[in-house]
């Protein structure tokens, strides 16, 4: 068991998953001190008050301290601005080039042979109607056969095409 234990902490995920949850803490008391220590003062300076954090209403002798919430929500706010901004916005520009590169065309060949150029033209023909259009052709041994190469590019989703086989 506990040699299992020990792998599992080997394993890549694990310590990367600490240094980010470290690494969240620290920029988390960072904002926090920012928002704490330098805006929210500023703003309150602004508005008349000394300390925006002590701020408060009384009802029925009881005191609210919003100052301190607020400075909870600017915190926060600004850290998902920054995640969104660094983290997701970029992950996103990166899934969409992902996402180009995969459907990009896969080509698919196949090679035709008949007996005559007419009766390869008519087979060629044929399969020009399911999208394969001719690189090539040459003449067989002795004459006897005539032969095409054809190509075929198939995009994901695209209509009126099956996939290659295998894809």
């Amino acid at each position: 068991m506990g040699r299992e234990f020990r792998a599992f902490l080997r394993r890549g995920d694990v310590v990367t998953l600490a240094i980010a949850v470290v690494i969240g803490v620290a920029f988390a008391a960072l904002i926090t001190s920012f928002v704490e220590d330098l805006l929210t003062p500023l703003i309150a300076a602004i508005g008349g008050e000394t300390d925006f954090s002590q701020l408060t209403f009384t009802i029925n002798d009881s005191q609210f301290f919003y100052g301190q919430f607020v400075n909870a929500v600017i915190a926060f706010v600004i850290v998902v601005a920054v995640v969104f901004f660094l983290v997701i916005v970029p992950m996103n520009r990166l899934m969409r080039r992902y996402e180009r590169e995969e459907h990009a065309a896969v080509p698919e060949y196949a090679t035709l042979t008949a007996a005559s150029a007419d009766e390869l033209q008519r087979g060629v023909n044929a399969k020009a109607q399911d999208g394969w259009r001719v690189v090539s052709t040459s003449d067989g041994p002795g004459s006897r056969e005539v032969t095409a190469v054809l190509i075929r590019e198939w995009r994901p989703g695209q209509p009126g095409l099956s996939p290659p086989p295998g894809s």
